[in-house]
């Protein structure tokens, strides 16, 4: 996968705002940003930063650290912190765990969880004037127009399990403590860590669950409504395709929906999803919700992706056309009673007007 550093604005404290101040050095691309931030005036506007992986000191055109190890070995990389600004600014440096959002994208865990995977194995080596966070990593200051390289240990355990363990780097921007305002901004890098072994992939639709929402219209279909979890089973991220086939009774009427691309799930992560499929009400219908492994961006994976399903069957009462056929038929009944009883009266006045006429011949 063609990976970019990873850029989160948020904000805490006083109030929830949106940092101006982004990465504006080539391969910087924000993250989502939260949904309860607000906008507001920047106090920290015009500074601009950037988090890259560098080689001999300087930036090397990565966007990502990205490396497969042995249980039990270790790596050793550098990353390059630049501020562009025309002023000194103060940054937070450290590694968390990597997670991914709802919506695919890249981010890490929650500030204050502590790191259990991938993050928890990145140690950042010392910078001169650095000052150590008790949460991890340093702090440190960049004068304008420069960068601080600084070294980066990863040490895997020897227990480590085989595959994908995600991870982050990234440098925060510390706010002048005379501000009122309390914001977070950070850019950081990716660290894509596959440790050998056994490599299992798969996804798999589960816990699949179907509704019908028929039509008022008869003459058009309704809807099946099919909500299911989208796991993955195996323990390396993969992107998936998920389509929903239907049916009727003896294969009348099959449809398919349009297909659901996700972009990227960890190792144990599932991401909720929902597909609506019209369907004519033919009282019960059969489908099945089939998910189509991928590789994500240039990911090696080794073995066959094989595509898994889970089947469910749901009633599709065609209400609105029984409505109908019950309306037509009725009004056709009535019709005829109408016309029976008409006929009657009618028929009653001649016998009348005809036993009237033969007493009068009589008389």
């Amino acid at each position: 996968m063609n990976l970019h550093p990873l850029s989160l604005l948020g904000a805490t404290a006083l109030a929830l705002l949106l940092a101006v101040g982004q990465p504006t050095a080539a391969g910087a691309h924000p993250l989502p940003v939260p949904a309860e931030t607000d906008t507001a005036p920047d106090p920290a506007a015009g500074i601009t930063w950037a988090l890259q992986p560098a080689v001999d000191g300087a930036p090397d055109g990565r966007v990502s650290l990205r490396h497969r190890v042995d249980p039990g070995a270790s790596v050793e990389e550098s990353l390059a912190l630049s501020n562009f600004s025309a002023q000194a600014a103060t940054f937070a440096v450290y590694a968390s765990d990597g997670t991914v959002g709802g919506d695919g994208s890249f981010d890490l865990i929650p500030a204050g969880q502590e790191s259990t995977g991938g993050g928890a194995w990145v140690a950042l080596g010392a910078v001169d004037g650095a000052a150590p966070r008790d949460d991890g990593g340093f702090a440190v200051s960049v004068p304008a127009g420069e960068s601080v390289v600084f070294p980066v240990h990863i040490e895997v355990p020897a227990d480590a399990a085989p595959g994908d363990h995600p991870a982050g780097i990234v440098a925060e921007l510390l706010p002048d403590a005379a501000s009122e305002v309390q914001l977070a901004s950070r850019v950081g890098v990716r660290v894509h860590l596959r440790v050998s072994g056994d490599i299992v992939a798969g996804v798999r639709p589960d816990g699949v669950q179907a509704t019908y929402e028929p039509s008022w219209n008869p003459f058009a279909p309704g809807t099946l409504v099919v909500r299911y979890d989208l796991a993955n089973t195996g323990n390396v991220r993969l992107g998936a395709e998920t389509v929903v086939g239907t049916a009727g009774p003896f294969g009348l009427l099959p449809d398919e929906s349009p297909a659901l691309a996700q972009r990227e799930l960890l190792p144990g992560q599932s991401s909720p999803a929902e597909v609506r499929v019209p369907v004519w009400p033919l009282f019960l219908a059969d489908g099945r919700v089939i998910a189509s492994p991928a590789a994500v961006g240039d990911d090696e994976i080794e073995g066959a992706l094989v595509a898994s399903e889970e089947t469910f069957t749901v009633w599709t009462v065609p209400w609105a056309q029984l409505a109908l056929i019950v309306l037509v038929v009725g009004g056709v009944l009535l019709f005829r009673r109408l016309r029976i009883r008409s006929a009657a009266r009618v028929q009653a006045r001649i016998d009348e007007a005809v036993a009237a006429a033969q007493g009068a011949d009589r008389v």
